[in-house]
């Protein structure tokens, strides 16, 4: 390694004294992907409650993002196609998260102090992002790589019946207070460092962030009832399968071609 390489390594600084710009770019690259993610949980949200205005409209949304419009009957693998770039851009953002994390328990007890004597709210939100980003990483993983091998079983029947006799209600209830939680505080605090909204002020920007984390969590709560009933519904009809769900949806398809 260069003795320069070895100065800005140790120092953040190049040997001519001037400051590393690695560490905004790192930034400005954390920024950036969190803001995607953050718009596609929006947009995440408002299609999978399309349930709540009926099957066939929520089954009409899948098979938009399965590319209907040019293709007759959709082609599923574009939908793991979206959710392998989803996969690369959460964890190339949980990459450049870690690293203002505290990495170990001195780390923590300093970050902890610091907290109690501020007595500041986005410490506080900053510290609930950590946690729930952290739990994100884990939960949204193991969703997206169902979307990813499985993008056929998607739609008002089979999706209830993962809800259910596939047990992903779990998995699922954590994940949407994680979701909405981690997604809304952080796109306030991006509002915050990047300037956006300023006729807002902080408190007008506080109480969007706490409108929007109440908005989603209660669509997504009333949306999880709906894939639980349905679900339920479908157990006691004597679906069995994923494949006789499949199927059902399939169904759905061919009415509306009729």
């Amino acid at each position: 390694m260069q003795n320069e390489e070895i100065i800005e390594g140790y120092y953040g600084v190049s040997a001519e004294r001037k400051k590393s710009g690695a560490y905004a770019k790192l930034d400005f690259w954390q920024s950036a992907t969190g803001l995607v993610l953050a718009l596609f949980m929006i947009a995440h949200m408002f299609f999978v409650s399309s349930i709540l205005i009926s099957d066939r409209a929520m089954y009409a949304v899948t098979k938009f993002f399965e590319g209907s419009l040019f293709i007759k009957a959709g082609e599923p693998a574009i939908v793991s196609a979206v959710a392998a770039g989803v996969i690369v851009i959460l964890v190339a953002h949980a990459f450049l998260a870690l690293r203002k994390f505290p990495i170990n328990y001195r780390q923590y007890k300093i970050f902890k102090t610091h907290k109690h004597l501020m007595q500041h709210g986005d410490t506080t939100l900053w510290f609930i992002q950590v946690g729930t980003g952290f739990a994100m990483f884990f939960l949204a993983s193991v969703h997206l790589f169902v979307m990813l091998t499985a993008p056929h079983s998607i739609g008002p029947h089979a999706s209830s019946y993962r809800f259910v006799s596939q047990h992903f209600w779990l998995l699922y209830i954590f994940l949407l207070f994680a979701v909405e939680l981690h997604g809304s505080i952080g796109l306030y605090r991006l509002a915050i460092k990047w300037g956006w909204f300023k006729n807002l002020g902080i408190e007008g920007l506080r109480k969007a962030k706490w409108g929007m984390s109440a908005f989603f969590i209660v669509l997504g709560l009333l949306t999880y009832g709906a894939y639980v009933k349905k679900g339920l519904t479908q157990k006691h009809e004597g679906i069995m399968s994923i494949q006789q769900a499949i199927q059902l949806d399939e169904e759905l398809h061919k009415e509306g071609k009729e």
